[in-house]
């Protein structure tokens, strides 16, 4: 494997843990600016590919028809926390679409907002699918399939016309042949893609690029637009999206994955990243991300301040004590 070591985790002066991974910094020509490791490493996208998969709803004028506001095409591209805020837009989609949360098949699990940041559920917490960190996208899906007079019992199978839509969208946006993917099934039961690290940045390029891209141009600027003005319902309290596109002040697209992955998009550059770290760490994956962020120079000292909590450097204990530091390792070259 070539990947290479990003992140050093060292305790009392002595290394502890190594992170590898791999980097590709991408342009929205497609070509390679800057790398770590194998750039063309093949990883499993997950949520990272959420704005991607609603280009099909997107192109068929889908918020249109349904009167989808910018909160409800953010929620689409969302991996959220299940917030109260969360679930009231997700309700909204499909009370729009004339469904009911049933009609969901994404499953339901503990909110997030608990799970993801180490907390307990206060007793007796209710929960439904609706509370799924992957109900907003679901939903677009069950609005696309109303669109369209399509089964909804079946919307997540691979072979389903949303499905096949998605996968035809998916390879035009990451400048691939559909028939090359490797497909896997993520956590809300809908089909994933494995992409080469470059394809997966391109994608991202192209979607920060907003009007300016030739073929997905309306459906990207509503999308990247929609992300960078609600990041609360990309993602929600204490998350790396929210805290990132804050950062970014408009100019950031990003969106963290499960297990170690994440994009950052770059509207004025024309240029996005995409980062895989291989043992899915995530204060390793988000030190990382900084790290890129810095070396390519898409950081002021505000900026680099406020990311501080994500570059995580300094590793304390229960007590507050200092025990050891987290390392960024590795330097971006040309390809």
């Amino acid at each position: 494997m070539n990947l290479v070591p990003l992140i050093e985790l060292n305790r009392g002066g002595t290394l502890e843990c190594l992170h590898f991974g791999a980097v590709a910094v991408v342009n929205t020509r497609g070509q390679l600016m800057a790398q770590a490791g194998d750039p063309h490493w093949l990883t499993f996208s997950r949520s990272t590919l959420k704005a991607l998969q609603a280009l099909p709803f997107m192109q068929a004028d889908g918020p249109r028809q349904f009167g989808f506001s910018q909160e409800q095409l953010a929620l689409m591209c969302a991996s959220h926390n299940g917030e109260e805020r969360h679930v009231a837009v997700a309700q909204s989609m499909l009370d729009q679409a004339g469904l009911t949360y049933k009609a969901l098949r994404c499953g339901c699990h503990v909110p997030g907002l608990f799970t993801l940041l180490d907390t307990a559920p206060p007793p007796g917490l209710v929960y439904d699918e609706r509370h799924n960190n992957c109900s907003g996208k679901h939903a677009g899906f069950l609005a696309y399939c109303v669109q369209h007079g399509l089964s909804l019992d079946d919307y997540t199978d691979p072979m389903h016309p949303l499905q096949q839509a998605i996968r035809r969208d998916v390879a035009r946006a990451v400048g691939m042949d559909a028939n090359d993917f490797k497909m896997g099934i993520d956590g809300c039961s809908a089909p994933n893609y494995a992409l080469p690290l470059s394809r997966l940045a391109y994608g991202y390029a192209r979607l920060a690029s907003e009007p300016k891209d030739t073929e997905f141009g309306a459906s990207f600027a509503a999308l990247s637009e929609a992300m960078t003005a609600h990041p609360d319902l990309v993602s929600g309290t204490g998350r790396n999206d929210l805290a990132f596109m804050r950062a970014g002040r408009g100019d950031w697209v990003s969106k963290v994955g499960a297990d170690g992955v994440q994009v950052v998009g770059s509207k004025s550059r024309g240029e996005a990243f995409a980062i895989k770290i291989i043992d899915a760490n995530k204060p390793a994956l988000f030190a990382a991300s900084v790290e890129v962020l810095n070396q390519l120079g898409w950081l002021d000292d505000a900026q680099r301040e406020e990311l501080k909590p994500w570059r995580a450097q300094t590793i304390v204990n229960a007590r507050g004590l200092r025990v050891g530091e987290r390392l960024p390792i590795f330097k971006l070259r040309p390809p």
